[in-house]
């Protein structure tokens, strides 16, 4: 071309920033050159100009697609050749690799492959380049994943022998399939007794037949030694026979691989707490509790007050009367056991009454108001606490901060006016706390500011004998702290940040109880690292620790390519976080297997948020199910699923029985005392024994939510039909029985969900903690089911009924049986939803009652009875 007597060589693009000024017949042109020149060329008409124009755009938009055609063609066939070779190399298209994929993919061509003439200029080009432009076209990530179904269809075929053979039973679908499945994160959510195990070892098996990975380079991790030992010699079995070098595959504790890396970082290996290793932690923490108490006076006073006291933290504001733990017969009336022996009618009342019998202060418990006060309007006033000593009374007030009731406590504020005239009136001395000062402790600093005042003494002391329901045990209160201290170190959370979590809000309003607790846990963890530096040792808490930062550091660099950890819902965030490091790098593999319905061991550090919030800590994952289960019956999974989903932090499944159909396997047995759970548990015995066909046996469980529930094991039974074990429920994972008994369901602190066991306060040093009320209780009631392979078996007791028995009789019509095995009151209240409807007689006949009168009143027509009658008869 030539402008201005310029010749211009440099093709077509050059053409590109032409610019176009049309005048009112001739047009001028604007040519910009190399180096920021630019030439001119006028005298063409506006028509031509503007032909001219568009022919030059259509040749510059042919001429930059054939540019870009080279590097186009490059592209797709390194990404066809590398997509087969990295399924020859490693079984799957990984995350990683798509992502590089997608990374690598040419830029800019989506205009170019939308014009028109560069449509038709490509149906003129060679097959190979139509097929580089479709493959650009696609959304790789979609490509790559039909990519990966149709290799998983296909392997599924081919590797069917081995799937059949490889384990005792053949592989089910969602077993191979996650066999198969080898992305570099791979989240396997599997249901109780779905063959988790059998899953792992046949991945292991697979990855070696096809050689993917040397046995070297694998990693098997579990939570316990002989959890190890045992997934190791189940590679052996299995993988050994196939001429597979399963003995070369690492199989270790989370433990043992952490000191194996401190020790090859460091050279030099550290030791563990002696206490540790012999399995007697507890033991050793409470020799520190020992100690202190010996040697701080405070501290002692705190760890007496709390453990008597304080144990239980305090319901939501307005729930303080809600799942009462004892009946008083006489009263015929719901509510709390203190430690004088007295049934209150809710949970603050219940720590009053308990602070003032430690302090040894006589009281009597709504005792009748000195004066007659009973009217048209009002009857007889009881206060909530009379001191005889000192002619003085105590109300405690449903009232916080605000001096507000709960809004569903109508009529309050003028019960508290109407009370405090009465005293007033009369002359009386009258005491007031309210659950606001409980929750910040100003109440126990006004009592013990008042009563001496009043002539009263205070002689705390944690050895007097105790009429009512005994304090919990020394051990309970040093277990909990156990777990706090275990949490806090692997979160790596400092004093100052758990002061400030405390003031948050985060465990609930009843701060003074948990900065006391806080105060008792730091002065123990203060004596816990004092010893261990003495002994030179560390825990394994510092263990996990220290290695992932020997890992995050590069001081040891990870020869692991696949890295497997069973039981993972049990992972702790100190476990995570050495998981997360062993698979930083690029083409590092994690399959990660467990069950978080499962998740029953937070008090050894396992934390839910590891699994259930998989992707934050481990980057995108792939998450598969094993849904279907070869141990309990459908109608139990369905059961056992439907109750621990309620928790909306669990992850969805749903569970498919291969087991046949078993009518009603849940009962429930309602006893009248605690004397009679035993005769129920030989009943059920002496039932199961009589079904069995001769020359069989049934293996029964007898699972105990403590240990003191082994004290219900029936003295005779049926040996030759039955056979008996008793053992917790968190020692039961894993195992299996035909049918499971569950002795003591019921409400009490010490019951079936335990009031001591949740404890809110782990929340402080849990950031993602699970806040739902009785979250690990209710996954350990879970487990408990699932044990079954047949019935499952629940024995409760009147007035103290577990709110899961009350769940499970309003979701699922679950009926009551009597100790007799005639059917007990089942229909729950309408009202109220907590008590059952049990038959009362009244001066009118038989009616229909709420058993948690006097909270609940209502009442309704028995069957045959035309009304109900005057409820004061109950």
């Amino acid at each position: 071309m030539t402008v201005e007597d310029k010749s211009l060589r440099d093709g077509v693009l050059l053409l590109s920033d032409l610019e176009i000024k049309t005048g009112l017949i001739w047009a001028t042109l604007r040519l910009t050159l190399n180096k920021g020149q630019w030439r001119t060329l006028g005298g063409i008409p506006n028509r031509k100009a503007k032909e001219l124009h568009k022919a030059i755009n259509q040749a510059v938009q042919v001429r930059r697609f054939k540019s870009a055609q080279g590097p186009l063609m490059v592209w797709a066939t390194e990404l066809t050749q590398t997509a087969k070779t990295q399924l020859r190399m490693k079984g799957w298209l990984s995350g990683e690799f798509i992502k590089r994929q997608i990374q690598s993919k040419p830029v800019d061509l989506g205009s170019l492959l939308s014009t028109p003439e560069v449509v038709k200029h490509i149906e003129g080009e060679s097959p190979q380049v139509q097929e580089a432009v479709k493959l650009w076209k696609h959304d790789l990530q979609v490509f790559f994943s039909k990519i990966n179904e149709g290799h998983l269809a296909k392997q599924i075929v081919d590797f069917k022998p081995f799937f059949d053979t490889v384990e005792k039973s053949p592989l089910t679908q969602e077993q191979a399939k996650a066999v198969v499945c080898l992305d570099n994160r791979v989240l396997l959510v599997a249901s109780a007794g779905s063959g988790k195990t059998s899953t792992m070892v046949a991945k292991a098996g697979y990855a070696l037949k096809n050689g993917y990975f040397e046995p070297e380079r694998m990693l098997l991790l579990a939570f316990n030694s002989d959890a190890a030992k045992e997934l190791g010699q189940r590679l052996k079995e299995r993988l050994t026979p196939l001429g597979l070098p399963a003995e070369r595959v690492v199989a270790k504790t989370f433990h043992a691989f952490g000191l194996d890396v401190i020790g090859q970082a460091t050279g030099k290996r550290p030791s563990l707490a002696p206490w540790l290793e012999n399995g007697k932690d507890l033991e050793h923490l409470l020799e520190i509790v020992d100690d202190l108490k010996d040697r701080d006076v405070v501290f002692r006073a705190s760890w007496d007050i709390f453990r008597i006291v304080l144990v239980q933290d305090l319901p939501k504001f307005g729930k303080e009367e809600e799942s009462p733990d004892s009946w008083d017969g006489a009263t015929k009336q719901e509510g709390f056991r203190t430690l004088n022996n007295e049934v209150v009618k809710s949970r603050g009342e219940q720590v009053i009454a308990n602070w003032l019998f430690y302090n040894g202060v006589k009281y009597v418990y709504e005792a009748d108001y000195k004066v007659d006060t009973a009217d048209a309007q009002h009857r007889q006033y009881k206060p909530d606490f009379y001191f005889p000593d000192a002619d003085a009374y105590l109300e405690h007030w449903g009232v916080n901060e605000k001096g507000e009731p709960p809004p569903s406590f109508v009529g309050y504020k003028e019960s508290m006016s109407w009370k405090r005239e009465v005293h007033t009136r009369n002359g009386t001395k009258l005491l007031e706390t309210t659950m606001a000062d409980l929750w910040s402790g100003k109440a126990f600093q006004y009592l013990e500011a008042e009563l001496p005042k009043l002539g009263i003494t205070l002689d705390p002391d944690p050895e007097r004998p105790v009429p009512g329901r005994a304090p919990i045990e020394n051990p309970r209160l040093a277990r909990t702290i156990r777990s706090f201290i275990t949490h806090c170190k692997s979160n790596r959370l400092s004093g100052s940040e758990l002061r400030a979590r405390l003031d948050s809000g985060v465990a609930g309003n009843f701060k003074f109880r948990h900065a006391l607790f806080l105060r008792l846990a730091e002065r123990i963890s203060e004596e816990w690292e004092a010893r261990l530096k003495q002994a030179n040792c560390i825990d394994f808490e510092d263990m996990l620790n220290h290695a992932t930062d020997c890992v995050e550091q590069g001081r040891w660099t990870s020869p692991y390519e696949l890295v497997m950890v069973d039981e993972f819902q049990d992972a702790s965030q100190a476990r995570a976080r050495l998981v997360a490091a062993l698979v930083k790098a690029s083409d590092k593999y994690l399959f990660a297997v467990g069950d978080d319905w499962q998740s029953i061991n937070r008090f050894a550090g396992a934390d839910l948020g590891v699994m259930t919030d998989f992707e934050s800590k481990f980057g995108r994952a792939v998450t598969l199910k094993l849904e279907t289960t070869f141990r309990c019956p459908q109608e139990l999974c369905d059961i056992s699923s439907a109750f621990v989903q309620k928790n909306p932090a669990q992850l969805r499944k749903v569970v498919r029985s291969s087991q046949q159909h078993v009518e009603d396997p849940v009962s429930i047995v309602r006893v009248e005392d605690e004397a009679q759970i035993r005769t129920a548990v030989a009943k059920r015995l002496a039932q199961i024994a009589e079904a069995v066909s001769p020359g069989s046996k049934q293996k029964v469980l007898l699972l105990g939510r403590y240990q003191k529930d082994r004290s219900y094991l029936p003295l005779d039974y049926d040996q030759t039909r039955i056979e008996l074990e008793f053992i917790t429920v968190h020692s039961s994972k894993g195992l299996e029985g035909d049918h499971v008994i569950l002795p003591r369901v019921t409400s009490e602190t010490l019951g079936f969900p335990s009031g001591v066991a949740d404890d809110p306060v782990l929340r402080l040093a849990m950031p993602g903690g699970d806040a739902y009320d009785y979250a690990e209780e209710r996954r350990l009631f879970y487990v408990a089911l699932t044990r079954a392979r047949s019935t499952v078996t629940l024995v409760t007791m009147a007035h103290k009924e577990s709110p899961f028995i009350t769940e499970l009789v309003k979701e699922h019509q679950i009926g009551l049986r009597k100790l007799d095995g005639s059917v007990g009151s089942e229909e729950l209240c309408p009202k109220c939803s907590k008590g059952f409807m049990v038959q009362r007689r009244g001066k009118y006949g038989l009616f229909m009652a709420c058993s948690a009168f006097p909270k609940c009143k209502h009442t309704q027509k028995a069957q045959g009875v035309a009304k109900a009658p005057c409820r004061e008869t109950n």
